[in-house]
């Protein structure tokens, strides 16, 4: 039977580089919630964000289904910032017997921030279709962050020995 991944990491820290790897090893389908937000709502969802993203989730979990039915693999590629987030998405497939390993990434908060600024510069330049990362929003998110603790993981990867240098802009 086919299985998910859950990919977690900070905003910013090579998730969707990640994913696509893990989509060439696997061919998985990639599920993201940042794309569909970017393609119904451009950069701005206003106020609602938040409520729409929650609705997105719900949605791909469904999809997901779908797809595992199918026998094809799938890569949740959205973030999963919180143990309650981590364990909702472990029950929901541990409960149809969907096996399910969650990916975390780590990154120093040097590599963070230079990812940050990097992809801000991509966006504003047109070079690619993603959030800009302002202070707050980068606030916002840390504050949220609950990184994953002891073995909640099945892999650790950290972002520095994966992607090279230049390939650090996506994610």
């Amino acid at each position: 039977m086919a299985k998910v991944f859950l990919i977690c990491g900070k905003l910013c820290s090579g998730k969707s580089t990640y994913a696509k790897q893990l989509q060439a090893a696997h061919q998985a389908v990639i599920l993201s919630v940042d794309e569909i937000m970017l393609a119904v709502f451009g950069l701005y969802a206003g106020e609602k964000h938040d409520e729409y993203a929650a609705s997105v989730r719900r949605y791909l979990f469904e999809k997901s289904l779908e797809l595992i039915r199918a026998g094809v693999d799938v890569i949740l590629d959205w973030g999963f910032w919180t143990k309650a987030g981590r364990n909702e998405a472990k029950m929901f497939y541990q409960s149809r017997n969907i096996e399910c390993e969650l990916h975390y990434l780590t990154i120093s908060d040097e590599v963070w921030q230079a990812r940050i600024s990097q992809r801000n510069q991509s966006v504003r330049a047109g070079e690619t279709t993603a959030y800009i990362v302002d202070s707050a929003l980068a606030a916002k998110f840390e504050a949220i962050f609950e990184p994953p603790a002891g073995d909640e993981a099945d892999y650790q990867t950290n972002v520095e020995k994966v992607f090279a240098a230049g390939d650090m802009r996506r994610g």
